[in-house]
């Protein structure tokens, strides 16, 4: 099986996550797949294939040589987000492409076009898998379990790459943050992992946010407007005076690189009752405690101003900068910085302005930088992958696989 024919297969599969149901997997098109791929890996010859009733699925590719030799993991997720259907997925691959506006659904109007994506022009003469305009693609993170997969049939077929103990792991819910809630690492049994989860080609990550989760309810008193003075308390009102005191720049849409934020996510009420969440984000630890800090301040100031009570917030930490782990075990991202160079990959080095599963295996106890996985434009309709860039992610891990029994 090429793999593009099991990139195809995986994304016909529905998983998207589900934040309400408090199940694991969220979603019973989870387990479908968690199934699928067990069934898989057991046909292409891997070992210790299991499932748990969680959804969690583990297999292991035995060493073909002697000596100490690390063992390493390779992780995936297979959910994906919840912020577009991932239900009848239509892939389509547009051949040597031209550096022109790709046609998802002409009737509807909808285009792939470089001049509002303009990373499509580093792929022209390459094949692009897309969507029909109407689901998103599901390389996030289908697209890493079939490199991962792809990867380990290969060296199944080729005995003569050396290689050690290599586990592999494919997960659910990544995308609502719950990916390594139900992870065993003591039964993963690898000394470091990588997550096969990243952007485009290249990219190898090692640090991200520190990130917290700020639910805030306004309390406010409904009174008839036309006998309000002096009474109404308007939970909309006061809400919106508390969102705008927060910093005006630091939001998603005007920060970058290693600039942290605060982002509004849903804001719903009435005149009794107004609900906000907000996610918290920052790079370093001192920065991450003056937002929350900030955030707790704030709610301060406007119970001052209309009364103890009037503005409740419960602030949650999520996860934390992977970097505080890695920066310990630093050759495992020089051992896949070198895989990358030695098969012709350029790598990337960049923060992950967002969160990985691996961020908190790595505070679990295992190490877990990043690897491309190679798509682009995850959780939309405008989300593509280059065929090339699986192939190279495949690439990257075998050669990852060959170098490790060097170390």
């Amino acid at each position: 099986m090429t793999i593009i024919d099991r990139f195809f297969e995986y994304v016909s599969f529905d998983t998207q996550s589900d934040t309400t149901t408090g199940l694991t997997p969220s979603t019973p098109g989870q387990l479908v797949l968690a199934r699928h791929l067990a069934d898989e890996l057991n046909r292409i010859g891997l070992s210790e294939v299991d499932i748990d009733d969680n959804g969690y699925v583990m297999a292991t590719l035995p060493a073909n040589m002697e000596g100490e030799i690390p063992v390493i993991g390779f992780i995936a997720h297979f959910d994906t987000s919840p912020d577009m259907t991932g239900r009848n997925v239509k892939p389509r691959i547009v051949m040597n492409y031209d550096g022109g506006d790709i046609v998802l659904d002409a009737d509807a109007g909808i285009y792939l076009k470089p001049a509002e994506f303009p990373e499509l022009k580093q792929y022209i003469g390459q094949d692009i898998i897309t969507t029909d305009g109407h689901t998103l693609l599901g390389a996030d993170d289908k697209a890493g379990i079939a490199e991962i997969v792809t990867a380990m049939e290969y060296l199944i077929n080729h005995p003569e790459i050396k290689h050690g103990r290599i586990r592999l792991a494919f997960t659910p819910d990544e995308e609502i943050g719950q990916g390594a809630d139900h992870f065993n690492v003591e039964k993963f049994g690898a000394d470091f992992a990588f997550t096969i989860d990243g952007g485009e080609i290249g990219e190898l990550e090692f640090e991200n946010f520190n990130a917290a989760l700020a639910k805030v309810v306004v309390k406010g008193r409904n009174v008839h407007p036309g006998y309000a003075r002096n009474k109404m308390k308007n939970s909309i009102r006061i809400a919106n005076q508390l969102v705008s005191m927060l910093p005006r720049h630091e939001t998603p849409e005007h920060t970058d690189g290693y600039e942290g934020f605060y982002h509004l996510m849903a804001f719903n009420g009435d005149v009794e009752k107004t609900e906000l969440t907000f996610i918290i984000r920052d790079f370093s630890s001192e920065g991450f405690a003056r937002r929350k800090r900030e955030m707790e301040h704030l709610v301060k100031k406007v119970n001052a101003e209309f009364g103890e009570g009037t503005v409740r917030v419960e602030i949650t930490d999520q996860y934390y900068n992977m970097r505080e782990k890695i920066k310990p075990v630093m050759h495992i991202v020089d051992l896949a910085q070198k895989a990358m160079q030695e098969v012709g990959v350029t790598p990337i080095i960049r923060p992950i302005r967002g969160g990985t599963d691996g961020a908190r295996l790595s505070f679990m106890g295992l190490p877990t930088p990043n690897i491309f996985a190679g798509g682009h434009n995850f959780h939309g309709r405008y989300e593509f992958i280059p065929v090339q860039s699986m192939e190279k992610a495949v690439e990257v891990i075998v050669k990852i696989a060959q170098l490790s029994t060097e170390m």
